[in-house]
Formats: structure tokens, C-alpha cells, sequence
């Protein structure tokens, strides 16, 4: 992607702005889930950090959590001291800048909430979304809450 202007490119700059190196790829075939993610870079999915966006009444709630967890909205919800519900995709392109299946940890249009599963604190490396279905970063999860801001936290489902 050349375009400067582009989901992508904004996610470099704001990695470089941080002092990250460009640890940006492109997978033709895609990484629009966290399972097409792992195949496309060779990990496992729990080293992918899929992001969910929540809605707080008009706020973002972005959750960035270990691909092989569910998130908790019960405790997404109880932790940001709101009621939570899944975005509907096009209100993440337009708050967020990012369309479903690229929304990256950084570079947001606007300041998200963020909150980070603390399973991912286990996992070296960790794959992001970089602006697209087909571009991800590789870091550590210590950068991954640098770069992020969030707040690591406990919001994977209980397994029955």
C-alpha cells in the first residue's frame, strides 16, 4: 500500500512515532480472522491479538484480546463501569478509521478505551492487525500495552 493517507500507513507512522520498528506484513490471502492470522504468519492463534470493538452508548471500546479467547462483555462492562454492546461495522470505519478485520491497537481516528486480555502477557510474539484484512505487525505484548495504552485486564469468557 503506497497510499499515505491509507489505514495502513497510518498505523506505520504511529509505530514509528513510538519508537517500534515498521514490523508491518502483507498476507494476499488474508488475516480477517484471528485462526486466517496464525496460518498466514505461522504461530498460534493465541499469539494473535485480534481486536473487538465494543460500544459504550458512543464511545469505543476496544478489547484487544488473545485470538484463542471469547471476550466477557459482563466484565468488559463491569470494568469500565458501562454497558457494553458489539459495534455494528460501519460504525467502526466511521469512529474508528479501521474497517472489521483490520482494526489495529493504534492509530485510531479517535482515543479508544482499551483494555488488554492478560492471557496475551504470556505469549512472545504477538501478531496485531496493522489497518487491513491482509496487514499485521509483529511485537511483544509489553509493547502491545505501550502502544495501546490499555489496561490489562481479565475479560476472557470463563470456558464451562
Amino acid at each position: 500500500m503506497n497510499d499515505p493517507n491509507s489505514s495502513v500507513a497510518r498505523v506505520r507512522n504511529a509505530l514509528l512515532a513510538a519508537n517500534h520498528a515498521d514490523t508491518i506484513s502483507e498476507f494476499p490471502d488474508g488475516t480477517r480472522t484471528a485462526q486466517d492470522a496464525a496460518n498466514a504468519v505461522g504461530c498460534t492463534v493465541a499469539q494473535i491479538a485480534k481486536s473487538i470493538v465494543l460500544r459504550a452508548g458512543d464511545e469505543v471500546v476496544l478489547v484487544i484480546a488473545s485470538g484463542a479467547n471469547r471476550i466477557d462483555t459482563g466484565k468488559v462492562a463491569a470494568l469500565i463501569g458501562r454497558a457494553v454492546k458489539p459495534a455494528e461495522g460501519r460504525w467502526v470505519r466511521d469512529t474508528t478509521g479501521f474497517a472489521i478485520g483490520g482494526v489495529a491497537p493504534l492509530g485510531h481516528a479517535i482515543k479508544p478505551h482499551v483494555l488488554i486480555d492478560r492471557d496475551l502477557l504470556t505469549c512472545d510474539p504477538v501478531w496485531a492487525a496493522a489497518g487491513s484484512p491482509r496487514h499485521v505487525f509483529r511485537t511483544t505484548a509489553q509493547d502491545l500495552v505501550r502502544l495501546s495504552g490499555g489496561k490489562v485486564a481479565d475479560v476472557r469468557e470463563d470456558k464451562a
